[in-house]
């Protein structure tokens, strides 16, 4: 071969090197991303062309799916979407997805690498590819119970429901809500309802999802965090012994009295009856006996400064340190920089009626394979321990006193024993919106303690006198914990 001929082909051999190096760079190195990249319309038309497995409540999908024109030949459906919306999220043609539909997406598109085996087998014998299913912890009747009570009401609010036993979500609503069916598909009315839905359209903000990712002020319910921090710093060890509390009582560090709304039995009262009857200065006074560093280490232990996962992230709830004793006091009470999701505080109810044991929440019990086969199980496990068998039993006793002869009246329920705590917390400049009305219980059977409840309402139409935890939110929490006693029967 002459030296003209042998450089062409030393220079094609080169391109042809060079062809095959960028061809196994693109398959390899660079798969996932453009797997991922949102302008790859052929990874979309993939993920429609099959029907999308299901989510499961109590045995039955409470998800579908439609056929559609164009490229995309399937989109999702919801039964009662407004209600489940807080549990799913939504998966859309044009928006992408959020909350179960976008973390187990893998599973209910079919192409998890768990489901490979089984992909490869229905690609040999012919058979169409599906998705499995997400079968999830939730109460259809506590859930429905929830949503009809905050719906009812009609003002802004969330509720979270566990089993603490074992950290099961039972129900997990949030009002307004929307429908994701609405904006599933592609379409202009898919487009017009996305643009409804927005916040800078639509300041009630129907998207948000009150029960995991929005935090308030959780006032008086948060009392039972600082009951529990003086049961386990041995501030004081019994339910009704008399507290060190003057009154009137001055924050340290001020000439600011510490009020209590009415005329209330406060001075020197006993743990019990300052629950009972949600006095400011017994708790605010504890807060700052104990100081920060052990009421963040309390609240710590229910969970608060952290996110959880649900696996759907919840905004992590504020207990702030490097706070004097009079900003401990105001946090101690639920306000100053103290700020909860309604999961966090159904967590606080559920480690005093679980014995002082906090379990892990989760709402998804299973996923399955297309065929209905198990493909990964959620054991519950124990998160944290806040309180001693013995204090936690010392706290439950008080917070049943607060249902049988305090402020929680409304969320008795005949033959079972419920414990509870109402709060009204301050909104706003001032406090100069209408406050958020609180409600945390669980409830008591004789085969041990099915259900724990928070439920936070914020009605800007009320009447101020007229709001109170005991009576906007308590009633919804007894709904909630009927139903749950009821389907177990």
């Amino acid at each position: 071969m002459n030296k003209p001929l042998r450089r062409i082909a030393i220079f094609c051999g080169l391109l042809i090197l060079t062809l095959l190096i960028r061809d196994n760079w693109l398959q390899y190195a660079q798969a996932d991303s453009l797997k991922e990249d949102p302008k790859n319309r052929r990874v979309a038309i993939a993920r429609y062309a099959t029907p999308r497995g299901d989510i499961i409540v109590d045995g039955k999908a409470i998800t579908g799916h439609a056929t559609t024109k164009g490229d995309f030949k399937y989109k999702r459906t919801y039964k009662d979407g407004a209600m489940w919306a807080p549990v799913t999220g939504f998966v859309s043609q044009a928006y992408g997805a959020n909350q179960l539909e976008s973390i187990e997406d893998g599973i209910l598109t079919g192409n998890d690498d768990r489901l490979f085996f089984r992909n490869t087998l229905d690609m040999i014998t012919g058979k169409a590819k599906e998705g499995g299913n997400v079968v999830t912890t939730l109460n259809a009747a506590a859930q429905k119970a929830a949503y009809d009570g905050l719906k009812a009401q009609g003002g802004k609010g969330a509720v979270a429901a566990i089993e603490p036993s074992t950290g099961k979500i039972l129900a997990l609503a949030s009002f307004p809500s929307y429908d994701p069916s609405t904006i599933a598909g592609g379409s202009t009315s898919d487009e017009e309802a996305w643009k409804k839905l927005q916040k800078k359209t639509n300041p009630d903000d129907p998207m948000l999802n009150r029960a995991l990712r929005e935090v308030y002020p959780p006032g008086s319910t948060f009392k039972v965090v600082t009951a529990a921090a003086a049961l386990e710093n041995g501030l004081y060890t019994e339910a009704d012994s008399k507290t060190d509390s003057p009154l009137p009582w001055t924050m340290p560090g001020t000439t600011t009295v510490l009020k209590n709304e009415g005329n209330i039995p406060c001075k020197n009262a006993t743990l019990r009856v300052a629950l009972q009857y949600s006095c400011n200065t017994v708790f605010g006074k504890i807060g700052s006996d104990l100081e920060n560093a052990k009421m963040l280490e309390q609240a710590k232990k229910f969970g608060f400064t952290e996110e959880q996962f649900t696996p759907v992230r919840t905004s992590a709830s504020v207990f702030s340190d490097d706070m004097n004793k009079s900003q401990t006091a105001l946090s101690s009470i639920g306000q100053f920089n103290t700020a909860a999701s309604p999961l966090q505080m159904a967590m606080v109810a559920s480690a005093v009626a679980n014995d002082g044991e906090l379990m892990k929440p989760y709402m998804v019990d299973e996923l399955q394979a297309p065929n209905v086969d198990p493909v990964e199980k959620t054991e519950p496990q124990p998160m944290s321990r806040p309180l001693s068998a013995k204090n936690a039993q010392i706290l439950q006793s008080m917070m049943e006193t607060v249902v049988s002869d305090g402020t929680g009246k409304n969320a008795q329920i005949e033959g079972v024993t419920v414990g509870g705590k109402t709060g009204t917390a301050q909104h706003g400049v001032e406090n100069s919106k209408n406050p958020y009305a609180w409600f945390i219980s669980y409830a008591k059977t004789d085969e041990g303690s099915p259900v724990a409840v928070a439920v936070v309402i914020e009605d800007d139409n009320a009447v101020r006198d007229d709001i109170s935890g005991g009576g906007l939110a308590a009633p919804i929490a007894k709904s909630v914990m009927e139903a749950v006693i009821n389907s177990k029967r």
